[in-house]
């Protein structure tokens, strides 16, 4: 078994070494352009480049370094029919929860204000929040946005999902299909993203989804970017529609150094991080499935390409 690793790393020994001590059977090669072909059977691979899917042809399957998979599906000759197979968690989920819960309390518990307050030797209390002043909608109910959505649930806030298909989750009501977006939007104060971008989610947080949310609304996108249009987010804050938002994923990252997100009070950014690979457990999980796929053994989380995820 020939296992290919693709990811640009400059230090590829870092997960290589890893795949050669979970996997002794394979043999591990690191994808260098201007060397030989390998004849892979697998390739574990991060934002390839077109020149893998020329080179290697004999690919059974590829695995992806993370959950999102639209930077693969658009490569232009992916191969048709080849099996992809997108991470599942490893430990994503939980980071995620808690990244999305330190925004919200963020808004929702004023934290702004007790630092201002101690940055002019102020100390004065605030009234309790209620958290029924204080719904949360969650955008995608996938492993990742199933975990946010429990996790702010558990903490007695009022949680609504959303989702492309029917999910049933114990103390969370859920919406299904674009039919029911605006239901659930005008339910909604603070909203979360948790989306796989697709065709169908692209744009989906514009101007007339700002506007369907509850006043004082707060915009938490942890998904990609493009779900979001920056001008329509600049202007529902202008419009006082948007009380405030955090930002982990944009368009263009690095985010530029003039985009106007970088100098808005409202708008907090962070540079990508809210859930980053941890690569034991993502290690242990993709070796895995490379031992039972070559064994004819199902595996999960194999992407269904016409949905685009």
């Amino acid at each position: 078994m020939k296992v290919l690793f693709v990811a640009g790393d400059p230090k590829p020994e870092r997960w290589t070494a890893p795949i050669k001590a979970l996997l002794p059977e394979a043999e591990v090669y690191v994808w260098n352009p201007e060397g030989p072909v390998i004849d892979a059977d697998y390739a574990i691979v991060w934002q390839p480049p077109a020149e893998l899917f020329e080179r290697e042809r004999k690919l059974k399957a590829i695995f992806n370094l993370g959950a999102g998979i639209d930077g693969l599906l658009a490569v232009p000759n992916l191969p048709a029919g080849l099996t992809i197979v997108r991470l599942e968690d490893a430990g994503m989920s939980v980071q995620m929860a808690e990244y999305v819960l330190h925004q919200l309390l963020e808004a929702s518990r004023e934290m702004e204000v007790y630092r201002e307050q101690q940055r002019n030797g102020i100390w004065k209390i605030h009234r309790p929040i209620k958290r029924a002043d204080w719904p949360v909608g969650v955008m995608g109910l996938g492993q990742i946005g199933k975990k946010v959505a429990r996790t702010l649930a558990d903490l007695d806030y009022r949680v609504y999902g959303w989702a492309r298909s029917e999910h049933t989750l114990e103390h969370i009501t859920t919406f299904a299909g674009r039919k029911s977006l605006r239901e659930f939007l005008k339910q909604t104060r603070v909203l979360v993203n948790t989306l796989p971008l697709t065709d169908e989610t692209r744009n989906i947080i514009d101007y007339d989804a700002l506007a369907d949310l509850q006043p004082g609304a707060v915009v938490i996108n942890v998904g990609r970017g493009e779900h979001l249009v920056d001008d329509d987010l600049l202007k529902a804050l202008d419009d006082g529609l948007v009380a405030r938002a955090s930002l982990d994923v944009f368009r263009n990252e690095p985010l530029p150094s003039d985009h106007p997100f970088w100098t808005r009070r409202e708008i907090t950014i962070t540079p990508h991080i809210s859930a980053r690979t941890l690569r034991d457990a993502t290690l242990e999980q993709i070796t895995g499935k490379i031992r039972d796929h070559a064994r004819g053994q199902p595996i999960t989380g194999i992407v269904d390409t016409s949905r685009g995820y």
